[in-house]
């Protein structure tokens, strides 16, 4: 048994959704799932499995930032079986063409952890998501008449950044579209352990603009963006 997820092995499904907020993974679970089962509590890391049209999924929450999302997703993979996870979180876009609410399917990632140069040492290991389900959100995105971009993110270390303005003018340089803080790890793990991984994300502030979604409804206001994974993963 794992040391932050303890549940019974059959109680997790391979396919993993994985938001951030527990609070959002209950929510995903109350509104999409039907037959759901809370199988983790630990930390208050909320996990829930369920049948979304008869199909098995789990939802676990995964915390902020690439430490404790690799906590989790690591568990998931390793001693729970997970197959295919799909982050559904949020990010702050930097591009005039990703605004308040639209929905990124990210396809690669740019950082500046350092958890992957510990790793690899001088071998710049470049994370992307899996095709198939990267090409299959997009075409299924397109089936339900939900507008998408597609393109790359920053996974970034910190939130509070004192170089965050250098950072995002040498990302707009290389046209990466948004800052989130996850998505490096899972494609790494991902490619790691072989299993398929991707992520959407819905805009919830702008670098630009300084607009943004209030809290409250980035955990149930984001239902584009869930549906389309979901339709995405059992197509």
């Amino acid at each position: 048994m794992s040391i932050h997820i303890v549940a019974d092995k059959a109680l997790v499904a391979p396919t993993v959704l994985l938001p951030g907020d527990p609070l959002r993974a209950q929510h995903i679970a109350n509104t999409y799932l039907t037959d759901v089962v809370r199988y983790n509590e630990i930390r208050g890391m909320w996990g829930f499995t369920g049948l979304w049209k008869g199909n098995r999924v789990s939802v676990q929450g995964t915390g902020m930032g690439m430490p404790s999302f690799s906590i989790y997703a690591h568990e998931l993979i390793k001693d729970y079986g997970a197959t295919r996870l799909v982050r559904v979180g949020t990010c702050g876009t930097m591009s005039e063409t990703l605004k308040l609410r639209d929905v990124l399917l990210v396809q690669a990632t740019d950082s500046d952890s350092g958890i992957n140069p510990s790793r690899f040492g001088s071998y710049q290991f470049a994370p992307a998501a899996s095709f198939d389900l990267l090409h299959r959100a997009w075409q299924k995105a397109k089936e339900l008449s939900i507008d998408v971009k597609v393109g790359n993110v920053l996974t970034s270390d910190q939130f509070y950044d004192a170089r965050g303005q250098e950072k995002m003018r040498l990302a707009q340089s290389v046209g990466t579209m948004a800052v989130e803080m996850e998505s490096c790890e899972l494609y790494t793990l991902a490619r790691l352990f072989g299993i398929e991984a991707l992520t959407l994300l819905t805009v919830s502030d702008s670098l630009l603009s300084g607009e943004q979604v209030p809290s409250e409804q980035r955990q149930t206001t984001f239902g584009a963006m869930v549906e389309l994974a979901l339709a995405t993963l059992f197509a």
